[in-house]
């Protein structure tokens, strides 16, 4: 069997931190099979900021039970059409952020999405594993624990 020794190894559920967006303790659902990831919002609306297109949104933290809501603003990135597994579609925005897992930090694409039936806040799908070398063990979670006070990206976007 190969072995990897840059890839990381993550868990079915992991903890993640969202510097750029202020965000930290979320608890994240690894979804590969999805291609983008996605982040619970509400009350999205696209706005202009220096001649730019920006977003500005509610993100949704925490559980179903103990739900907390933060005013959010970022850099839109660019619509998406979505295709769910039922066969829906949906056009939705996307940001780039810094996202914070274990000890690595590198940006990511976000679907801006609601999530409000949903246990998990959060998914990282594919493209976020594959730009973070990271690699899924379904039988396990939260195996890098919550994130550590994120460090500035460093060129190559991954540390």
């Amino acid at each position: 069997m190969k072995t990897f020794d840059h890839l990381a190894v993550i868990g079915l559920r992991e903890w993640i931190a969202l510097p750029g967006l202020g965000l930290a303790g979320l608890r994240a659902k690894i979804d590969t099979g999805a291609g983008t990831s996605t982040l619970h919002a509400s009350d999205i609306e696209p706005f202009e900021r220096d001649g730019q297109p920006w977003v500005r949104f509610t993100a949704h933290l925490g559980s179903l039970v103990q739900s907390r809501q933060r005013q959010r603003e970022a850099p839109l990135v660019s619509l998406k059409t979505i295709r769910s597994s039922t066969g829906h579609t949906q056009t939705r925005y996307v940001i780039r952020t810094d996202l914070v897992l274990g000890d690595r930090h590198w940006p990511v694409e976000f679907t801006l999405a609601c999530r409000k039936t949903m246990r998990y806040r959060v998914l990282l799908g594919a493209k976020a594993l594959i730009a973070g070398q990271l690699v899924v063990n379904p039988a396990l979670t939260y195996v890098q624990g919550k994130p550590l006070l994120p460090l500035p990206t460093t060129p190559s976007g991954v540390r």
